[in-house]
Parts: C-alpha cells; sequence; structure tokens
C-alpha cells in the first residue's frame, strides 16, 4: 500500500468513526461497519449488535442508511 493509499485509508477511518449513523442510540458508521464484518446480513442483525435502529424513531432516521452500507459492504 502505497503512502497515498494509507493516507486516504486513515481519513476514511477517522471519518467513519465521527459519523452518526444512528443518532438516537450515537452509533457510528465504524460500529455499523464492523457489525457487517463480524456477520451481521440484515437490519435486525445490526440492530441487535449494535443498538442502532432501537432508539426513540425506531430506525425512522437510520433503518435506509444502515440498509445502503449493507449493499456496499457486503
Amino acid at each position: 500500500m502505497d503512502e497515498q493509499a494509507k493516507q486516504e485509508a486513515l481519513r476514511q477511518a477517522v471519518l467513519d468513526k465521527h459519523t452518526k449513523v444512528c443518532t438516537c442510540r450515537v452509533v457510528s458508521r465504524a460500529a455499523i461497519k464492523k457489525a457487517i464484518a463480524d456477520g451481521a446480513k440484515s437490519f435486525e442483525d445490526v440492530k441487535k449488535i449494535t443498538g442502532a435502529g432501537s432508539g426513540s424513531c425506531k430506525g425512522m432516521r437510520c433503518k435506509h442508511k444502515i440498509e445502503e452500507l449493507l449493499k456496499e459492504y457486503k
């Protein structure tokens, strides 16, 4: 991996850590991606692992974002 690729990977990791997918439960994109890497295959799986989608809005604000991440990182 060249230096530019390392910098981009680091930048993405920082963004993932600080980008909240579920604002009700304060769950980051990094946590969602880790759940997917650990075997989550559906919104319900991610919800069980991370708590995302179980806050006051019951997934109304984050479900579509989680489903997009599931498609992207499967």
